[in-house]
């Protein structure tokens, strides 16, 4: 079974992978390699797309980290295997054989990678996170392992670009408030709709902190329906639910 895999030349030789929906054996609206517990496909199903990411690394499952992602500022060092469920929106670790997986359906899955350190970092960053703070947090915990932001590199994979990312006056709201040069983020929608900026956003918070280099795959979750894929997309199309993308760096 071909597995559809995007990678960044950024980040190489570190292995990585930005997994689109290809592959895997889940079906219907789920269809592909689904590798999200909290849908609604079966346990499974999840469980054989996630044995097959983790093959294609090299490594068992046990190895393939992941944790429960609450759209918060938290971030895991990862030692070892995690056995007890996490709450956390990113991790880090330093030690070879550990994968590193966060799950996207138009938020931003961002790897980190410190070559020269040996230190790698993965964060899921939906605007809350990314405007909380998430993407620092994660170059923070980064350092306590020895990595150097001047030698970071980061990139971010498929997400929702702007043109198909509507929102309400509230929402622009929450970034002007934070910071009144935030609404160079945003775009005239229909009536009072904007249409935000979410990768520009993140990037500009990337390089603000000081990451060495900082770029974005290109490619836009909600457009490629058959390739990746969207909560906004499933929700414009009435579906019961949706699957999740897999993103991983492993060292």
């Amino acid at each position: 079974m071909t597995l559809d895999i995007l990678t960044a030349a950024a980040i190489a030789p570190v292995q990585h992978g930005f997994f689109t929906r290809k592959g895997g054996v889940s079906s219907g609206i789920y269809q592909g390699l689904n590798c999200g517990f909290g849908s609604a496909d079966s346990a499974q199903n999840v469980r054989h797309n996630r044995d097959l990411v983790a093959k294609s690394f090299g490594i068992d499952r046990t190895h393939l980290i992941s944790v429960h992602q609450t759209h918060s500022t938290q971030v895991t060092i990862v030692q070892g295997p995690i056995t007890e469920p996490v709450q956390s929106d990113a991790m880090v670790t330093d030690q070879p054989g550990l994968a590193l997986a966060i799950l996207t359906a138009d938020c931003q899955p961002v790897l980190f990678s410190d070559p020269v350190a040996g230190v790698i970092g993965a964060a899921h960053a939906g605007w809350r996170g990314t405007l909380d703070g998430i993407l620092e947090s994660t170059l923070d915990a980064m350092e306590t392992l020895g990595a150097k932001r001047a030698r970071m590199r980061a990139v971010i994979g498929p997400s929702i670009s702007q043109g198909a990312y509507e929102v309400g006056p509230d929402f622009f709201d929450n970034f002007t408030m934070e910071n009144p040069d935030n609404a160079r983020f945003f775009a005239g929608g229909t009536n009072d709709r904007l249409q935000f900026d979410l990768i520009g956003f993140g990037l500009l918070k990337l390089r603000q902190a000081g990451v060495g280099h900082a770029e974005w795959t290109g490619h836009c979750t909600y457009s490629e329906p058959d390739r990746f894929y969207s909560y906004r997309q499933a929700t414009h199309r009435k579906e019961s639910d949706y699957g999740r993308l897999i993103s991983v760096i492993k060292l």
